[in-house]
């Protein structure tokens, strides 16, 4: 098993996991974070006065895959979250020891 994770700009969200959805996957989690990468934050203006803007809003989408399914799952990142402009977003893949589901007491590819 693998953890995806993908940092992608806020408003690529619904093309995502639309393109996951038809790419069979079910089950992510979402959170609104902020940071920057090479974008390095921008300047706005508010009341006249200029500021910076370090932190930048972005979305990060986790899922807990089979092996089997990983590269689908990026490739239908990928695909639906590319702008081509700076920004677009990172995806983390990392292996996963166990998975354990709660309810059932299921382990494994079981519990996903």
């Amino acid at each position: 098993m693998k953890k995806v994770e993908a940092i992608i700009k806020p408003f690529k969200l619904d093309e995502v996991k639309e393109a996951l959805q038809e790419a069979g996957i079910q089950g992510l989690s979402v959170i609104e974070v902020k940071g920057f990468g090479r974008q390095k934050g921008h300047t706005e203006l508010y009341r006249g006065a200029e500021y910076v803007v370090d932190f930048l809003p972005k979305v990060k989408i986790e899922m807990i895959l089979p092996d089997e399914m990983v590269d689908a799952a990026i490739e239908a990142i990928v695909s639906a979250a590319r702008t081509e402009k700076i920004g677009d977003g990172k995806i983390f893949v990392s292996p996963v020891e166990q998975a354990i589901r709660i309810r059932t007491g299921e382990t494994g590819e079981d519990a996903v």
